[in-house]
């Protein structure tokens, strides 16, 4: 089994400063597992934990984009605690802006955090973990890894590419014994419609009427979220602990809601493009 059935289990866990990955440390703290945290804010962390029973605990301040750092964070988990039993890739940040305002630096630095960070991660865990023939790596996207809205253009190439790069890892790994998800979240009682992580662009252009709505939709949102980040984090948990969850697990309401609204728009195109679809194929000689 990929999920230890003897001993406590070590969680390596990105973004684990604030939102859903604070909430998951805590809970698995409390469940007695070894965690292995990477943030940016590590005084921020263990002020959060003060309370908590730490001493299964590795902080690990760690810029995620930087692939010396992150190889560096896996070889002192694997010294601390012997090896890594689940992944949870769950650190990055929201952009807010048309596809025209965001700049080459602000696309690059979400994807720096968002897919790149997380290929790092990745790269670096894969070959202790074939070599054992276990473990588990679980991804966290996004309801906009599977729909789109405007202004979120640049948010959603970045969490598309996860869910690519996700869904053809997942199928590579499965005979060395790994298993693989992605947990796509709706909104969450979490700080990340807050200024602190939700980036707007520096520029804006004239004329995007409908993203300066979204933006302000967006930003008034805070307090009203269906999401319960402490039900989120049991439910990541539940994923690993099971081992039976699909490749894609939706959570929250809205997220269900959106994604089959979804299927029903991509399935009513595909078959409104069947016609001509079936022209391109090569005729057969006569």
């Amino acid at each position: 089994m990929p999920y230890p059935t003897t001993g406590p289990a070590t969680w390596f866990v990105t973004g684990a400063s604030h939102g859903l990955g604070r909430e998951l440390v805590g809970q698995l703290l409390e469940r007695g597992a070894n965690v292995a945290a990477t943030t940016r804010s590590p005084e921020r962390l263990t002020a959060d934990l003060a309370a908590a029973d730490t001493s299964r605990l590795l902080v690990l301040p760690v810029d995620l984009a930087d692939e010396k750092e992150v190889t560096a964070a896996v070889a002192a988990t694997v010294d601390r605690f012997g090896g890594i039993d689940v992944v949870v890739n769950n650190a990055g940040y929201g952009l807010l802006g048309a596809v025209e305002e965001v700049s080459d630096a602000e696309a690059r630095e979400l994807f720096d955090v968002q897919l790149f960070g997380a290929w790092n991660v990745l790269r670096a865990v894969l070959p202790g973990m074939r070599a054992r023939r276990s473990g588990h790596i679980i991804n966290i996207s996004s309801i906009l890894g599977l729909t789109a809205f405007p202004g979120w253009g640049l948010y959603c190439a970045a969490k598309y590419a996860l869910e690519g790069l996700t869904g053809s890892l997942a199928a590579e790994v499965a005979d060395f014994g790994i298993r693989v998800n992605l947990v796509e979240p709706g909104y969450m009682r979490t700080d990340f419609l807050r200024t602190g992580s939700l980036h707007l662009p520096e520029r804006t252009a004239d004329g995007y009427d409908a993203v300066r709505g979204m933006t302000d939709t967006h930003l008034a949102m805070p307090g009203t979220q269906l999401g319960d980040p402490a039900r989120a984090a049991t439910a990541i948990i539940t994923v690993a602990e099971s081992g039976t969850a699909p490749l894609h697990q939706i959570l929250g309401s809205d997220s269900y809601a959106l994604a089959t609204t979804r299927i029903e728009s991509l399935t009513a195109d595909i078959e409104a493009g069947r016609a001509l679809a079936t022209t391109t194929d090569i005729a057969e000689a006569v």
